[in-house]
């Protein structure tokens, strides 16, 4: 993958983006190792903790196989922040035009969050064509998909939240996505347990989902 990177080509790279909530940095380079051995790639550590920059960096630095970006990114400074640490792109859960904005100026890829057809149309605006639907399966899911493949023909989403390997292949189905994003990669207890080897077959099987 080239060294500038767009939306489509994240979403592309593999059918399933790894949700991942890190709350021990030294967690973070061999989970990176894992899901990259299983074929995962590009890799979307939040926000949600304190530890999520200091993880992205330390995957940033060890890591150059893997993609990271930024997960939860909902401001300007965030946007600065995971740029900073070494984050590759970014995914918000809403849009604002000051955050499209900020990533623009940052070159900092971004798969903005919409949940209904106002914010699709606001984020296309900005030049956004590439979305996160979230939270995909409590706002609609495959129907409301479905609904805006009319009028938004052109745009590609990659459906978040409440997504699971028992509903990715209806989601991956669908024409107008691209990808999901999924925490089930990266289960609580693998992490805890130092688990790799279920964590690396866990990305097999996500990867599997793009050749099913």
């Amino acid at each position: 993958m080239d060294q500038r990177l767009t939306a489509l080509a994240i979403m592309q790279d593999a059918p399933v983006i790894p949700v991942i909530v890190l709350h021990n940095v030294a967690h973070a380079v061999p989970m990176a190792q894992a899901l990259v051995a299983g074929g995962i790639r590009v890799l979307e550590v939040t926000l949600r903790t304190p530890q999520g920059l200091a993880s992205i960096e330390a995957i940033a630095r060890a890591v150059p196989e893997a993609i990271v970006g930024a997960g939860t990114v909902r401001s300007a400074a965030d946007a600065r922040a995971a740029a900073n640490a070494g984050a590759r792109f970014a995914v918000s859960p809403g849009y604002t035009g000051a955050l499209g904005q900020a990533c623009q100026g940052l070159q900092l890829p971004l798969l903005p969050g919409v949940a209904t057809s106002g914010e699709i149309m606001a984020a296309q605006d900005d030049g956004f064509d590439e979305l996160k639907f979230f939270p995909a399966v409590q706002a609609g899911g495959t129907a409301m998909l479905k609904a805006w493949q009319g009028p938004f023909g052109d745009v590609r989403f990659c459906p978040t939240g409440g997504v699971s390997p028992d509903n990715a292949a209806q989601f991956l189905a669908l024409s107008n996505v691209v990808c999901v994003g999924g925490s089930w990669l990266v289960p609580a207890h693998a992490l805890e347990q130092g688990d790799w080897q279920r964590i690396t077959a866990l990305a097999r099987e996500a990867k599997a989902l793009g050749t099913a």
